[in-house]
């Protein structure tokens, strides 16, 4: 009798997660690919197909010194950059509580565009799934516990677009090309380590101030203000990403760690500290 009982108990505490947990990722996934098709739905001709030194004339000098850097003569132009992460996302708008995340990220650099697909675990068996994109002009984001139940969505405002293509603009360290003269990007003179960046889309204009170390790398990229989620309500906020480890891939010298972080009144808050684990790249044709 006892047996009849524990049986289909253990049964249904067993199953039933496991059902739970499949349903939720695969919803999840399918959500991922309406996403990315979109994404792709809204790629371009590049204007140009490969870098040539000539288009450096003229631009500030640490801008020509990373680009010499960065790039050979004859580099093709990249279209697509598919960005794999791990590191620390710090759950706490103020403070500390910092969790183990891992992502895919796929970036359309003409027209700009991008979906950062992440899963942040919270607790053994616990994961919360995260899409941070920038889509045809429009911002989103959208967090769910298991894939299934919400707990955050955001998207459709300015300020919301304004803020993941700052993010776009920022995270270009990993793919530099975009941010040749060729491909939009304008450049105006500060001193001998920086230079501001400025990069439209539409009616969407942003711009941000790049310094750039000793050895010509891109060292750290800010912004007087990004508007920032604090207890439901934007706020715009100094920012800053920070990026170190250069190596090659592909060719193209590229930083392998991270963080971004808000300047807070009371201080520097970090949020986000990742390493660069792949990177994977279409070229234009």
């Amino acid at each position: 009798m006892l047996l009849s009982v524990v049986l289909p108990l253990l049964f249904v505490l067993t199953f039933v997660p496991v059902v739970v947990l499949l349903y939720g990722i695969t919803r999840w996934q399918s959500e991922t690919s309406l996403l990315r098709n979109r994404l792709e739905g809204t790629r371009s001709q590049l204007p140009s197909r490969v870098f040539s030194p000539d288009e450096l004339e003229g631009l500030p000098p640490p801008v020509q010194r990373f680009f010499d850097t960065v790039l050979m003569p004859g580099q093709p132009l990249i279209a697509v950059a598919e960005l794999g992460h791990v590191g620390q996302f710090n759950m706490a708008e103020h403070g500390e509580r910092w969790a183990p995340f891992r992502s895919n990220q796929v970036v359309s650099t003409h027209r700009p565009g991008f979906d950062w697909d992440a899963r942040i675990r919270r607790a053994p068996g616990v994961q919360v799934f995260v899409h941070d994109a920038y889509i045809a002009g429009e911002g989103l984001m959208k967090a769910a516990v298991l894939g299934l139940f919400k707990v955050n969505e955001q998207g459709g405002s300015p300020r919301m677009a304004q803020g993941e293509l700052m993010r776009f603009l920022a995270e270009a360290a990993w793919y530099p090309t975009k941010l040749l003269p060729s491909q939009g990007v304008t450049w105006e003179p500060i001193d001998d380590e920086s230079a501001q960046a400025t990069l439209s889309d539409g009616d969407n204009c942003v711009s941000l101030v790049f310094e750039f170390d000793e050895n010509g790398m891109i060292r750290s990229v800010r912004a007087k203000a990004r508007h920032r989620f604090d207890h439901g309500d934007m706020i715009e906020t100094p920012w800053e990403a920070r990026f170190w480890d250069y190596e090659t891939r592909t060719g193209i010298r590229v930083p392998t760690r991270a963080e971004a972080a808000w300047m807070l009144p009371e201080g520097r808050h970090a949020y986000w500290r990742g390493q660069l684990t792949d990177v994977l790249y279409k070229f234009a044709p």
